[in-house]
């Protein structure tokens, strides 16, 4: 660049005669007016559009805040500026001032998350672990305090910059409020929107005293490790279900996949004791009058004699007892390792509990029965 094009772009840029920001960015905060080696010429027109404000700062003090509007730069416009600066009858001459435009939009969806897993302490389950996550929105609403207290000499502060900070404030108070909700465990992630308005309303002073404003604040998940999870419905279903009624949901569960593995004893047994029952339940259909008729007696007035008694079995899982269940039930129930050799049993003529090995008729459960070799002709 030669002499004459410097001399022309100093008298282009003199003084500055317009004071104005046009932000083409969405995440920009504030921006400080530039200048090239001038000043603001007195008079100058200072233009503020829509979702911004303007700050004059003289010499890292706060001075003249202007929201939207257009302004003559005068001793009027800038009342403490003229205390600051000594203009007590009014200037004619330009003068120097950092001007910072503040964005004071609504910024939406901003992310925020637990770095660490948060202890905290349960009635029933101990010290346990949880994490969360969401979004929250802010918007300027002191935008002098804000570039005093936070912004600074920053020529371009951004979202981000500001995000760090809001993030630690938000996980730091959050870890406080959740622990002095002192919930259940599991009813943290059901009381997802009582917890966010309880946190937006502690959080509120904390950004206020920047100059900012929490509009919103979401939590989106709170979460726990899997096998606490898994704990926690185990004992919901517990809590709310009949012990007996689930050790009998779970033998009939039982009975049935024992009955699907057709290639097994269990499954041939139970096959056969299915098949009896129906073509009890069949003979029962049957029974009534076929026909107004009456079924034949039986030759030489012979009755047959009575059914036998099935046997009934009592057995303990984990100290308390269960049953009673047949023979078949009993396989079982050690087929799908409910029950093993170890397992206490008892049947009525029994003097006491015994072990399942050592009742003779359910030695068969234990498997290897072979039979003696052929006597020699």
């Amino acid at each position: 660049m030669d002499i004459f094009s410097k001399i022309k772009e100093k008298l282009s840029h003199e003084f500055i005669d317009i004071v104005e920001w046009l932000d083409y960015t969405d995440d920009t905060i504030a921006h400080r007016f530039e200048r090239y080696q001038n000043e603001i010429k007195n008079g100058a027109k200072l233009i503020v559009r829509e979702g911004q404000t303007a700050v004059f700062v003289n010499e890292g003090q706060l001075a003249d805040v202007f929201t939207p509007g257009t302004y003559d730069l005068t001793t009027q416009n800038l009342p403490i500026l003229a205390t600051l600066k000594g203009w007590k009858y009014g200037f004619n001459s330009p003068f120097k001032a950092e001007v910072y435009f503040v964005n004071t939009h609504l910024f939406t969806d901003e992310k925020w998350g637990t770095k660490n897993p948060i202890t905290l302490s349960d009635e029933r389950f101990g010290l346990v672990e949880i994490r969360a996550f969401g979004t929250y929105a802010f918007k300027i609403s002191d935008a002098g305090k804000f570039i005093v207290d936070i912004v600074g000499t920053d020529n371009n502060f951004t979202s981000f910059e500001i995000n760090e900070h809001l993030k630690s404030l938000i996980a730091t108070r959050f870890t406080d409020t959740v622990g002095e909700a002192n919930l259940p465990i599991e009813l943290y992630a059901a009381n997802t929107s009582e917890l966010s308005d309880t946190c937006q309303e502690v959080m509120k002073p904390e950004f206020l005293s920047v100059g900012i404003s929490l509009e919103k604040f979401y939590i989106e998940n709170v979460s726990m490790p899997e096998d606490l999870k898994k704990e926690i419905f185990e004992y919901s279903r517990i809590d709310k279900l009949d012990l007996d009624k689930l050790t009998k949901f779970k033998t009939a569960k039982a009975i049935e996949a024992a009955a699907k593995n057709e290639g097994g004893t269990a499954g041939a047994g139970m096959g056969m004791g299915m098949g009896f029952v129906l073509a009890q339940q069949m003979g029962g259909l049957m029974s009534p009058q076929m026909g107004g008729q009456q079924p034949a007696a039986q030759v030489g007035g012979a009755m047959p004699p009575p059914m036998p008694v099935a046997v009934q079995y009592f057995y303990a899982v984990n100290g308390v007892q269960q049953g009673p269940v047949g023979i078949d039930q009993l396989k079982a129930l050690f087929a799908n390792r409910t029950i093993n050799k170890e397992s206490l049993v008892w049947k009525q003529g029994m003097a006491n509990w015994a072990a399942l090995q050592e009742v003779e008729e359910l030695k068969s459960f234990l498997g290897g029965n072979t039979p003696p070799p052929l006597p020699n002709n």
